[in-house]
């Protein structure tokens, strides 16, 4: 069987590796790898590649930029040429950014079947692009590789039959245990003279808190005022420093840095005391390394991070920062447990139904 292979923005990257290794094992089996283009600069997917030994793409659509509607059709456009020049029989994509939307209505209007890996996740919020993505591609996507006991109830109440189902587990994750040991301390940890567990690691990018000036600046101002005296990490996009800069927001334990890569962002990460983010992908990691994560969202498409994890979801008033920030000094922070199937071996079993779905 012949599968093309859909990656498109940062954290794809990092599900479709073990799916690539997993396919390399097979003998009936064979991949395309298509890179859309949609995150285009070298720490956003060339370090990827090189980093996660995921092959040089076949073909990348260099579609990056522009406004969502221009991505999608530059996307969809491409994907579609892409598809009538290369025969396969699957298309298989991942997680719920652009690409994953793009490319699977594109699939579909083709005739071709489609696989989410990643699929059934809703936060419920429908402001948010990802959470249009996620309900578009799994109202057309054939088979459903899914990650949570929460995520198969959700397709089974939209009437996805059961047997379209594979509760498989998490690909992230997968990569997060294969590369643990690979993880590499970035420059900042002895520029800024860090200590293990004795920092804060913070990424913010949504709009919602990003965008908002008031709303950013009360929250850096919490987190600041609460962190007692640990140095505070901030990977950050140069237009979230801009907004920064202008909104007047320093101290000298906030440290702003380039993006880091995967190794090290999570080198940091594995060695911190807490992480703050709003990112969905970072609460899955650092309940698997066990690291307390505050989320600064009212929604989670991932419950599982909370109900077992260890992640808390502090809702979007700064205000609830000091509390948690109390509870974590306190020693107060939850364990979390192993959460199912999150075992590093959920690449394996979505090759196992791939197969079944050759013969």
């Amino acid at each position: 069987m012949k599968i093309t292979i859909v990656a498109g923005a940062r954290p794809n990257f990092m599900k479709i590796a073990p799916i690539i290794h997993a396919i390399q094992k097979e003998d009936k089996l064979s991949f395309r790898l298509i890179h859309t283009g949609q995150h285009y600069d070298k720490k956003m997917s060339g370090d990827f590649f090189e980093q996660l030994n995921i092959p040089e793409p076949n073909t990348n659509l260099e579609a990056g930029g522009g406004s969502q509607a221009e991505q999608t059709a530059a996307i969809m456009v491409k994907f579609e040429k892409e598809l009538l020049d290369n025969s396969t029989d699957l298309v298989l994509v991942v997680g719920d950014v652009t690409s994953t939307m793009a490319c699977a209505i594109t699939a579909k209007k083709l005739n071709l079947k489609v696989a989410h890996v990643e699929a059934g996740i809703r936060s419920g919020d429908w402001t948010m692009p990802e959470e249009i993505n996620r309900l578009l591609t799994d109202s057309i996507t054939d088979y459903f590789f899914t990650t949570s006991s929460v995520a198969n109830e959700n397709l089974l109440n939209t009437g996805v039959s059961e047997n379209r189902i594979f509760f498989v587990g998490n690909t992230m994750i997968d990569t997060l245990l294969k590369f643990k040991d690979k993880f590499e301390k970035p420059k900042v940890w002895n520029e800024l003279n860090l200590k293990e567990q004795n920092y804060i690691v913070m990424t913010l990018h949504r709009p919602g808190n990003v965008d908002e000036e008031s709303k950013l600046k009360d929250l850096m101002k919490e987190i600041i005022l609460h962190s007692k005296d640990l140095p505070i990490v901030f990977p950050v996009h140069p237009r979230t420093a801009k907004m920064l800069e202008h909104l007047g927001i320093s101290d000298e334990r906030l440290h702003m840095v380039e993006p880091l890569s995967y190794f090290e962002f999570n080198f940091l990460v594995q060695h911190a005391k807490a992480v703050i983010t709003d990112s969905g992908g970072i609460t899955e990691e650092t309940s698997v390394m066990g690291i307390p994560c505050m989320t600064l969202r009212d929604n989670t498409e991932r419950p599982e991070t909370i109900t077992m994890g260890t992640n808390e979801l502090l809702g979007s008033d700064p205000r609830a920062i000091k509390s948690a920030m109390e509870r974590l000094f306190n020693n107060q922070w939850k364990k979390g447990q192993d959460i199912p199937k999150w075992d590093g071996k959920t690449s394996e079993r979505i090759v196992e139904v791939l197969n079944s779905l050759a013969n």
